[in-house]
Order: structure tokens, then C-alpha cells, then sequence
């Protein structure tokens, strides 16, 4: 069974209350209340009940309509589950980063080419994008950066490479700090903007170090709201790790990372527009 990908909950919820309260009233007035009296007024049948959750058909479905140059398949697929109920938080976790996996998979299996897969990828990054709104935030469109980190004493690069590539390929502006120190990447984060951190180990050893680099991560960053994902094979199946290094995300596979990543950027965009908006709303005080 493969497990899902580990989201902190608190990427999951609205930012915006009022607005989430309106989509909630609407949606139990459209849709809950509708479902309940038919449950209520029909015959029973005895047969199963339809799945609220995506398919594995639905993924599968996803990560071809994405192949397609018409993006509209792809986009009227996504708008027709919403409108059966799906927020595009759920679609996240049970549908468009599973889609990012599966088209990784295909390439594995040579069932499609790392030009379709890299197109596949940004195609569901600007979908993500555009059901949570950030697209419309343009200071943040110029802030599209992300550092990928691996520790000092690892080894092994070749994963970060490939995750790093498909972040370029979806629109990212990469910086690479291989074999860093904690000092040396706090003193980076310090200095230069990044939306989103990625770090990587390559076992479980590794966990003390990685936990430090992030808190330091965090205490130095100048953007507040900077975004964490790690990777690496301590992690999948795994969400108890990923929370106890102190880290937002982890992802499967290179191109679900690229998800992951447009994930953290949109939660970190709405935070950073919303604090900047209650600063700048603030009453003037008078002496």
C-alpha cells in the first residue's frame, strides 16, 4: 500500500475565515442538505455508496488529460469535482499530487518522456496554483525561489539533482547549497529571499542534524512563512518523522515535489499578503 504524502494540517485550511465560512454555508445549502434528504427519501437498494475520494481511475485519468496541449480538459476535470464538493486542499492530497506521482511513474516505465512528465508537472503546478488563488498575488509571482539543501556529510546528490531539475523545468528559480553547513545555510536564508526550503538525508542517522539545520532554517529566514520539505529515504509512510524534524511536507518523487513545493508557496504567499495587509490596514496611532 503506498502511503500518501505527509502535509501538516495546518497547510490543509482556509487562510482566508470568511471566505471559508461562505464556501461551507454554500456548500452544505448545495450539496450536503440535497445528499442527506435524498439518503433519507429514497429506496433502500442495498448497494454500495458512490466514493467521495478520487479514484485511482481519476488519477490515472489526470495525469493523461495533463499531456494534452488543451489545458481546458484538464481544468473543467478539476472544476467538476470541485463542484461535487471537493476544495482544492482535498484535490492536493487525493488527487493532483497523486497525478504528479503517477506521471513519474509513467516515466519510469517508459511510458512517456521527461519532456511530457516535466510539461505534465507544470501543467498541474498552474492548476494548483490557480484553484488557491496565488497567481493572483503578483508580488509574490517574482519570489518563485527555492533552496535545495543536502547536509554536510551527505553523499548522495543524485535525487536532489533530479528534483531540482524539475523544479527549473515548472518555473523555479533554484539555488543549490550541497554539503552545507547549518551556520552556512542560516546565513543564506538570512540574506536572500526563498519561498520554500528542501533538504534531503539519506538515513534515519541523519534525523538530529536535519533537525537542527531546519530550526535554524526557521529562526534566520527573512521570509516568515518560508516553506519546508524534505525528502529522502526516511520519510515516505512515515508523517510522525517528517512533524518531529520540524519540516511542512515530504513528496514521493521528484515530480510530486514540484507540487509539494507550489503547496507551500501558495500557503506561504496568502500568509505573507495576509500579515502585510493587516499591517499596512492598522490604525495610525496618536501620541
Amino acid at each position: 500500500m503506498v502511503m500518501p504524502p505527509f502535509i501538516a494540517p495546518e497547510l490543509l485550511e482556509q487562510v482566508d475565515l470568511p471566505t471559508m465560512n461562505e464556501r461551507l454555508a454554500s456548500l452544505v445549502h448545495s450539496t450536503i442538505v440535497p445528499r442527506l434528504i435524498e439518503i433519507h427519501t429514497r429506496p433502500q437498494s442495498g448497494g454500495p455508496a458512490r466514493a467521495q475520494r478520487p479514484s485511482a481511475a481519476d488519477i490515472e485519468k489526470l495525469a493523461h488529460l495533463v499531456l494534452d496541449p488543451n489545458i481546458q480538459l484538464s481544468s473543467d476535470f478539476i472544476g467538476k469535482l470541485e463542484q461535487e464538493g471537493h476544495s482544492i486542499e482535498d484535490l492536493f492530497v487525493t488527487l493532483l499530487e497523486p497525478a504528479a506521482r503517477c506521471l513519474g511513474t509513467m516515466w519510469d516505465n517508459d511510458e512517456c518522456s521527461f519532456v511530457d512528465v516535466t510539461y505534465g508537472v507544470a501543467r498541474l503546478q498552474q492548476l494548483l496554483s490557480v484553484g488557491s488563488h496565488s497567481h493572483a498575488v503578483p508580488e509574490f509571482s517574482r519570489k518563485r525561489s527555492v533552496c535545495m539543501v543536502t547536509l554536510l556529510d551527505e553523499k548522495h546528490s543524485l535525487g536532489v539533482t533530479m528534483v531540482e531539475t524539475f523544479l527549473q523545468a515548472g518555473g523555479w528559480a533554484v539555488t543549490s547549497l550541497h554539503r552545507t553547513s547549518a551556520e552556512q545555510i542560516a546565513a543564506i536564508v538570512g540574506s536572500e529571499w526563498f519561498a520554500v526550503a528542501g533538504l534531503t538525508i539519506g538515513s534515519t542517522g541523519q534525523i538530529p542534524q536535519l533537525t537542527s539545520t531546519i530550526r535554524a532554517i526557521r529562526s534566520h529566514s527573512c521570509n516568515p512563512a518560508i516553506g519546508i520539505m524534505v525528502g529522502g529515504p526516511p520519510f515516505p509512510g512515515h508523517g510522525e518523522i517528517v512533524a518531529e524534524v520540524g519540516a511542512d511536507a515530504t513528496a514521493i518523487n521528484a515530480p510530486a515535489a514540484v507540487l509539494v513545493a507550489q503547496r507551500l508557496f501558495d500557503v506561504g504567499a496568502a500568509r505573507n499578503w495576509q500579515a502585510e495587509a493587516t499591517t499596512t490596514s492598522r490604525p495610525m496611532q496618536l501620541a
